[in-house]
């Protein structure tokens, strides 16, 4: 009595370390464990029989019961860091449309700094040296230019403020245009293409470098070179020097430039050469091997439902522990019971009819794993398996009556019904034909006509197949009322986001007409009067209320706490804070709640000064690259279902997008 008494109570103990290894621990350390539980029970089971076939039994019975402890252990892990996620993102909901504000803020600025100052510079230095020298030509041609730049501005200024404010990709054609517009420069391009982030970004340096010519080096020699070279679009601005322009500058326009360099991975430099100024860029390009990214749905046409359960998830580790769970069981119980068994049918009497039947419950067991992707076919499959068991025992290929085994493991099939009414379609049939395919096995050792006692036993078992259907039906429907649910939160604060970023570019364009756009305006219309030194007062003057918009808008209120919400909108905020740098990659869309929480408290970890994070939107999850040791963020990607690779640049973290299960 003591003994069995001892053997309970260290049964007990192994299971509750073993589920608290699977809680706290990581997949691979609480699999380690349930590993060396069941070698223990093996081994131990046959020191004290002497017995390899109740060794083999006992430990075949352990590994099961290890493998649903530690799917267990792992479900609650989950599950507790979704309710932390979930708890988080509610609570950041209010920052969110604020951090949508800011940002809307920050891209205005960059664009103003970028467009409107080019335009309003060229016009104010080509006034400016046409009424110093009292050229009649040069003034007519200063007049006429200042009517064409002022019309543009005036219509960039105005698309800044429009919601619908993207018009087609950029090239390197635009680049042509800008360069071969600007008056003296010296251009060529010898790069067949380039990618449209990549195009935009050289675009932007042409720019910039530009416009600091205009003001710094007015009436200098400029040459524009933009060539492929090693892998990278390399972009080079230099000009020969001469007089500034004084009092026309706007901003920090190659600090910026700098930023959005690193953060695609690139370099810049800029400084004095000879007796001018270099800007030299070099932009990584898309390898041949590899080539720009294929488009898919998500990043080509709107974003699709997304199914209820990931087509992918982290395998054994992530969500799909608890199917891999019940495989082994599925497996293990059968097989453990018949290892052990001592009376007739004794299934694993024989290798070739053990090995057989061994290979008849994988094939049974397996269709658990992929029971939530394709419901029916898991079922289907599992029924089919059944079947040729059953052929297989008439035959004699087995032990005669071994399929009454399918009693041990008929919980398959209950489980395979449960999954049918929660993830699939109604499949009404399914618990009858079920039950009727289970009753077979069992009519053999049964008196009376087998029609009758096949008949009462599928009568019978139609009860718990009902049952598990049903129960399939209601948990289903709850959890498509949940998700609902939230997809509608999620939709109501999509929208509040929108409006706080439509108000702060509303108050932007507001403040756009009123200053830089009034004296654009007033720019044309003083060149359509041929009043030169008028463009030139309004000009600077435009320039001089682009520079106090910019200061307003640099300086404006950040969060209230100045902590980014903890979603994946925040990690941007979080990297101007660290000073680090962060490139997205795909088309962005909505995420779940643990996701969004995972992705930004990811970036925490690995955002620090000088560092550049990619953040890759695909169509199973999401991907976090950059500089880091995988060890220190191993137990947070575990936690989330994800998987975390060391690469020869750092890490690459993988989370993937699973919705409620």
């Amino acid at each position: 009595m003591s003994l069995t008494l001892g053997c309970c109570l260290a049964a007990l103990v192994t299971v509750a370390a073993l589920y608290a290894l699977a809680l706290y621990g990581t997949a691979g350390t609480a699999a380690a464990g349930a590993v060396a539980v069941t070698l223990v029970v093996a081994i131990t089971i046959g020191v004290v029989n002497g017995s390899l076939r109740d060794a083999a039994g006992f430990g075949t019975l352990a590994a099961g019961a290890a493998a649903v402890v530690w799917s267990l252990g792992r479900s609650h892990r989950r599950r507790r860091t979704g309710r932390a996620s979930l708890a988080a993102y509610r609570a950041a909901s209010a920052a969110i449309p604020r951090l949508a504000a800011t940002t809307e803020r920050d891209r205005l600025a960059a664009e103003l700094h970028d467009v409107a100052a080019h335009r309003l510079t060229g016009i104010a230095v080509a006034s400016a040296a046409a009424l110093r020298l009292a050229d009649p030509v040069m003034t007519a041609e200063a007049t006429a230019h200042a009517a064409e730049a002022g019309r543009l501005a005036v219509a960039e200024l105005d698309r800044l403020a429009r919601i619908d404010r993207r018009g087609g990709e950029t090239t390197l054609a635009d680049v042509d245009a800008l360069a071969g517009h600007h008056p003296g420069a010296d251009y060529r391009r010898t790069a067949a293409s380039a990618p449209p982030g990549t195009a935009a970004l050289a675009l932007r340096i042409v720019r910039e470098s530009l416009t600091n010519a205009m003001r710094y080096a007015t009436g200098a020699a400029v040459r524009v070179r933009v060539e492929e070279n090693a892998g990278h679009l390399v972009v080079t601005v230099t000009d020969g020097g001469g007089p500034a322009a004084g009092g026309l500058g706007t901003g920090t326009g190659l600090a910026s430039l700098g930023r959005a360099v690193r953060a695609v991975g690139g370099t810049l430099s800029a400084g004095p050469e000879g007796a001018g100024w270099a800007v030299r860029a070099a932009l990584p390009l898309p390898s041949p091997a590899t080539g720009p990214a294929a488009p898919t749905a998500s990043s080509t046409s709107p974003e699709p439902p997304r199914p209820l359960w990931s087509r992918r998830t982290a395998g054994w580790r992530g969500a799909a522990a608890l199917d891999w769970a019940l495989v082994v069981l599925a497996v293990a119980l059968p097989a453990g019971f018949g290892l052990l068994a001592t009376e007739a049918p004794r299934p694993f009497v024989s290798p070739a009819s053990g090995t057989l039947l061994l290979v008849l419950l994988v094939l049974h067991a397996l269709p658990l794993r992929g029971r939530r992707l394709a419901p029916k076919l898991s079922l289907a499959v599992a029924q089919g398996t059944l079947l040729a068991w059953l052929a297989c025992d008439a035959a004699g290929l087995t032990v005669p009556h071994s399929a009454q085994l399918v009693l041990v493991c008929w919980w398959v099939e209950l489980t395979l019904l449960y999954t049918v009414g929660a993830y699939g379609s109604r499949g009404w049939p399914a618990p009858l034909v079920v039950a009727g395919l289970a009753a077979f096995p069992l009519v053999p050792g049964m008196t009376g006509p087998p029609l009758a006692v096949w008949a009462t036993l599928s009568a019978g078992m139609a009860v718990p197949t009902g049952l598990a259907w049903g129960s399939g039906l209601l948990v289903g429907g709850r959890r498509r009322r949940r998700w609902r649910a939230e997809a509608l939160d999620r939709e109501r604060l999509d929208r509040r986001t929108a409006e706080a970023a439509g108000a702060e570019r509303n108050r932007i364009a507001a403040g756009l007409r009123r200053t830089a756009g009034a004296r654009a305006r007033a720019v044309v219309e003083a060149s359509e009067q041929g009043r030169l030194d008028l463009v030139l007062t309004e000009s600077r003057a435009g320039l001089t209320a682009l520079r106090e918009l910019l200061d307003e808008l640099r300086g404006g209120c950040d969060l209230a706490d100045d902590t980014p919400p903890p979603v994946v909108a925040g990690i941007a905020a979080l990297a101007v804070r660290r000073g680090a740098f962060v490139e997205h990659e795909g088309r962005r869309r909505p995420l779940p709640a643990t996701v969004e929480v995972a992705a930004y408290r990811l970036a925490e970890a690995l955002l620090a000064d000088g560092v550049t994070v990619t953040v890759t939107y695909r169509d199973d999850g999401l991907v976090l690259s950059g500089p880091g040791e995988a060890r220190k963020v191993r137990a947070m990607v575990d936690a989330a279902g994800g998987t975390v690779t060391e690469t020869k640049d750092g890490i690459r973290v993988w989370l993937p997008e699973v919705f409620p299960a």
